[in-house]
């Protein structure tokens, strides 16, 4: 399994929004990158981290990261998820699991005693010229937002 790690280029993708069109990473240049790995949209966890994100959304923004989530879903799963609650950023499928063992997001974990292999949910800070910044791995979905605003030095609205 590939594994990035703070200081890494982070790895180029192509993939499917929530809307159906192509996103880059390299849209992002000049730009710092909250991407985060889940998954399955309208799950419990990935709800719940998913609304953290969007109702800091702002304060995220205001400091000039964008929020990106990636999953396998479909797009058409993306959207509805979007839609149901209310999402505020971009969403990608990556139905072939390429971009998350890129990142060291797919592999074996523990999940109920047993190892299994599937996602794993992981956050990367990736800073204006491309390069990671922060690694985050086999984060819990609540509390994760929060954890990642102080380590960004970031004031929540709660």
């Amino acid at each position: 399994m590939n594994q990035v790690s703070v200081g890494d280029r982070a790895p180029e993708f192509t993939l499917i929004d929530q809307s159906g069109e192509k996103v880059k990473l390299s849209n992002f240049k000049g730009q710092r990158v909250i991407l985060y790995f889940y998954p399955a949209a309208m799950t419990p966890g990935c709800t719940k981290q998913a609304c953290d994100f969007t109702d800091n959304v702002n304060i995220f923004k205001g400091a000039g990261y964008a929020i990106v989530g990636i999953s396998p879903d479909s797009p058409e799963k993306l959207n509805q998820f979007t839609e149901l609650e209310s999402i505020a950023f971009t969403l990608l499928s990556d139905p072939t699991k390429e971009t998350m063992a890129a990142y060291g997001a797919f592999g074996e974990k523990k999940l109920y005693g047993k190892t299994v292999t599937g996602v794993i949910r992981s956050t990367f800070v990736i800073n204006e010229k491309g390069v990671i910044e922060q690694a985050f791995r086999n984060v819990k979905a609540t509390g994760h937002v929060a954890k990642m605003m102080r380590e960004l030095a970031l004031t929540s609205n709660k």
